[in-house]
């Protein structure tokens, strides 16, 4: 089996006018925890879309599995759709499902296994994220925490050997947010997964991935082993890291000086 679950190649996309990827190059290695990191609209999640082959290449290509997965047909995109796991930033519970029939759907939908052999599946995802004792909720009744958890628990139900995030910290209160950071590194490691950390948390994401790639202006810009970032000078690393609003990611969008906005400019 190939040492990189995921290789992305010199892959340009655009919407419209606007060009997310320029020639984007990025290699995921086998049982790693990895963080893709960069400005709000830099390309996180069309990133993740391109995986999926939700979203496709201009040009370059995308390697999932060993698998192009730009250039697939329906069936073999289908099977290989079903090894990959996906955690969505808002969650994405069927809402009029119970937390026990949330994670009983893709067992019942993906496979021909008996009830009784999903009922133990799904009481052990749950527990595997400390949530057995709530099979029986709505997910209205579920705390912020508490759904996260409950996704994350449906994106391993059918152990996929690759698991994406897209933004697992986003709108959490501290004690959830480490809960869902400690989850990610234990289940990677105790299934034997890849991970995808697709985040702007910088602080929470440094905890517990292996390697950072920074993207900005369509490219990756930065990339190393979590302790070698932890030490760079680069001028973007460092902007991320220490949360300053001057360097070479612009807190102002670019405009007209202030005076002529407002009117002020003298006439004549």
């Amino acid at each position: 089996m190939p040492d990189n679950i995921v290789e992305v190649s010199d892959v340009h996309f655009a919407y419209g006018n606007n060009k997310v990827f320029q020639g984007i190059n990025l290699a995921i290695p086998r049982g790693k925890v990895v963080a893709i990191l960069g400005a709000s609209g830099c390309g996180k999640s069309t990133l993740l879309r391109m995986l999926g082959a939700q979203t496709l290449p201009s040009q370059g290509s995308v390697k999932v599995l060993g698998e192009t997965i730009n250039t697939l047909d329906v069936e073999p995109l289908y099977e290989l759709r079903k090894k990959i796991g996906m955690m969505l930033q808002k969650g994405g519970l069927f809402s009029d499902l119970s937390v026990y029939e949330n994670l009983a759907f893709p067992m019942r939908e993906h496979t021909d296994l008996p009830e009784e052999i999903i009922h133990d599946l799904v009481l052990m995802k749950l527990h595997a994220v400390g949530l057995r004792g709530a099979h029986h909720l709505m997910p209205g009744e579920l705390s912020g925490g508490m759904a996260r958890r409950v996704a994350l628990a449906r994106a391993i139900a059918l152990d996929p050997a690759l698991l994406m995030y897209d933004e697992p910290f986003a709108g959490l209160d501290p004690i959830s947010l480490n809960v869902i950071a400690t989850l990610i590194r234990q289940l990677n490691d105790a299934l034997g997964l890849t991970s995808i950390v697709v985040t702007y948390d910088v602080s929470e994401s440094m905890k517990v991935v292996d390697y950072v790639y920074f993207i900005a202006d369509g490219r990756v810009v930065a990339e190393g082993p979590t302790e070698e970032i932890k030490n760079s000078t680069d001028p973007f690393v460092r902007q991320f890291l220490d949360a300053k609003p001057d360097g070479p990611v612009a807190f102002r969008y670019p405009g007209k000086p202030v005076g002529e906005t407002m009117g002020l400019v003298a006439a004549g």
